[in-house]
């Protein structure tokens, strides 16, 4: 039996190549599943995206409709409630490749099915969750959700929408102020944070909601957005809507954890959704640079361009091994707890809350990558690339909602540190000790042996134990000075959290490429050889800067001399790789197969 990673323990431990899940294990439901989304994608939201621009909101919600028809939106949802009971990977695989055309619909897609849906599976009682799960695994229902307001964005439980118990005790009458609520415009049902009284943190309620009969809630008018403009996106008002008791979600003064748990497992998914995006925005631009000709040539010939796409397929790659590896994690600890005799409930919350760190690190690299892809999708395109007629302006604006919701990136970076410094006082996850050895180490005579790298990845996978003693290094230090204070010194959590990021999404990358060539050989996969490579050696450069500006902010003298040097010794390569060779050989694949071919 293998041994079960916990969350953040990547840091610590080294993962073998056989232990994670990489995107070339889905088995045959899983790539018929896959197939199955895709040809609902180029079917109904592809050559519709004018719609979706046009802010054709009724057809956003006729292409949910027929998600529910073909049991897209039960694919997370136990059998015994009207769903298909699939595994983690496979609700990530959906959330994947639905989300490639247009971010309207994966934004409707995930409000409904991630935060609409999922907190009643997972916290809802028996009667709640055989009332209302099928109607929303199905497509007769839709729902959303409710928490943001216009005082409580970021600060999610400062809300001041209040829910006060009526004189008989049968029903709350809920009063305030939501914003930015996806779906609001077709929802039947939304879950709603309140505050009971004076309590210290909010309450979930499901509130079940009839146009017709409006109980006390009206909707503002529908935002005037950047991007996913046929989101329905409305600010929704409560003034004493009846709900009855036993509409209460989990306990009073619950809800701050319910919302929590149900931002946990929007992360992961929000990293999903970012990644048939970017995958049909390399292949768009692909084609372009192949048929575009300036200067008697296809610009896909000149090495600027070949040098943009490249970076683009390798950051997809990397997104997808770390998405995936995190998917597979998160699926094996659930299979372990049910194994345990854990409730499927209670499974998949401890599951996906044991992978918080991960889930915010994926958070983070992912949407910013669909941002750059984008960006430079226009940028190949050119002047075209900025006119409503190309499909990179639409896809710019949808990505960049990416980097904001289910908690800003900002918010993220520091999470995944805090969570890992207190991962590391429970005991969870031993920091301490090899944040000790690597104190020592640089006390040391480092070795001048002259390694062998004969086999693959042999550099690769030293520089990555390197970068994580650079990353031990100047965490630990900083959490020595600071303690528990080092919370209020935002500055150097987002540097941590950069270098937490990086160590993350290029380990994930080498170790699916490490698996892939031991499946097909080195000489089938130079192309995803050069990925791992490349990302890597910009992950080092990011590491080297991130752990610099720590370094020099929190430490002086002596001190400050010895971490520098440190970091100098954990961010140096014996042999560094040819840069620009490594970019040539990812685009010719590109250009030569005429698509993202990875």
């Amino acid at each position: 039996m293998k041994d079960i990673t916990r969350g953040g323990q990547f840091l610590v431990k080294e993962t073998k190549c056989e232990d994670i899940f990489t995107p070339e294990d889905f088995n045959e439901e899983q790539i018929m599943m896959r197939d199955s989304v895709k040809e609902f994608v180029d079917k109904e939201l592809w050559p519709h995206k004018d719609k979706f621009e046009k802010k054709d909101y009724a057809y956003t919600e006729e292409c949910m409709r027929k998600a529910g028809e073909l049991g897209f939106l039960g694919v997370a949802v136990p059998e015994a409630y009207g769903g298909l009971g699939m595994g983690f990977i496979n609700t990530m695989l959906v959330c994947d490749y639905i989300s490639g055309a247009t971010g309207s619909f994966s934004t409707a897609f995930g409000a409904h099915t991630g935060i609409g849906t999922m907190p009643i599976t997972l916290y809802g009682t028996e009667e709640q969750k055989l009332k209302y799960v099928p109607k929303l695994a199905s497509g007769e229902w839709f729902g959303s959700y409710c928490l943001t307001e216009p005082g409580a964005g970021s600060d999610a439980n400062s809300g001041k929408t209040k829910a006060v118990l009526s004189a008989d005790g049968t029903h709350y009458l809920i009063s305030g102020q939501k914003m930015w609520i996806s779906n609001a415009g077709f929802c039947n049902l939304m879950i709603v944070f309140a505050r009971i009284e004076d309590d210290k943190n909010i309450t979930g309620f499901i509130v079940e909601y009839d146009p017709n009969n409006n109980n006390g809630i009206t909707l503002g008018e529908e935002e005037h957005k950047l991007g996913i403009r046929a989101s329905s996106t409305r600010q929704v008002f409560f003034n004493e809507t009846k709900v009855p008791v036993e509409n209460m979600l989990a306990g009073r003064g619950e809800g701050f954890k319910i919302a929590m748990n149900a931002l946990n497992v929007g992360r992961i998914k929000l990293a999903a959704a970012c990644l048939e995006a970017q995958r049909r925005t390399v292949t768009g631009a692909v084609k372009y640079a192949n048929e575009r000709v300036q200067f008697k040539t296809p610009i896909a010939n000149f090495g600027a361009i070949q040098a943009k796409l490249a970076e683009m397929a390798t950051n997809t790659y990397a997104g997808e091994s770390a998405s995936y590896r995190a998917a597979g994690s998160i699926q094996e600890r659930i299979e372990s707890r049910i194994a345990e005799g854990n409730t499927h409930q209670e499974a998949e919350l401890k599951g996906v809350e044991e992978f918080a760190i991960e889930c915010s690190i994926l958070k983070v690299a992912v949407s910013e990558d669909v941002q750059n892809c984008t960006d430079e999708g226009i940028q190949i395109f050119g002047g075209m690339g900025f006119s409503e007629d190309t499909p990179m302006e639409s896809a710019w604006r949808d990505a960049r909602i990416a980097r904001i919701y289910e908690g800003t990136n900002e918010i993220n970076r520091m999470l995944s540190v805090g969570m890992l410094v207190k991962k590391a006082m429970k005991g969870h996850v031993d920091l301490l000790g090899p944040a000790m050895a690597v104190a020592e180490e640089l006390m040391g005579i480092p070795s001048f042996d002259t390694p062998d790298y004969t086999e693959l990845f042999a550099e690769e996978k030293e520089m990555i134990a390197k970068l994580k003693k650079a990353f031990l290094m100047v965490a630990g230090a900083a959490v020595q000075k600071f303690g528990p204070d080092l919370e209020s010194h935002q500055q150097l959590l987002m540097a941590a959290a950069d270098m937490l990021i990086e160590i993350y999404m290029a380990e994930s990358t080498i170790l699916r490429v490490e698996k892939l060539v031991k499946k097909v050989g080195e000489s089938q996969a130079q192309e995803q050889i050069a990925m791992a490579q490349l990302y890597l050696y910009h992950a080092v450069d990011i590491v080297s800067q991130k752990g610099k500006e720590g370094i020099v902010s929190f430490a002086e003298g002596d001190e400050q001399r010895m971490m520098l040097m440190g970091l100098r010794r954990y961010t140096k390569y014996v042999n560094m790789p040819n840069v620009v060779a490594l970019r040539e050989k990812i685009a010719a694949k590109l250009i030569t197969e005429n698509q993202y071919a990875f």
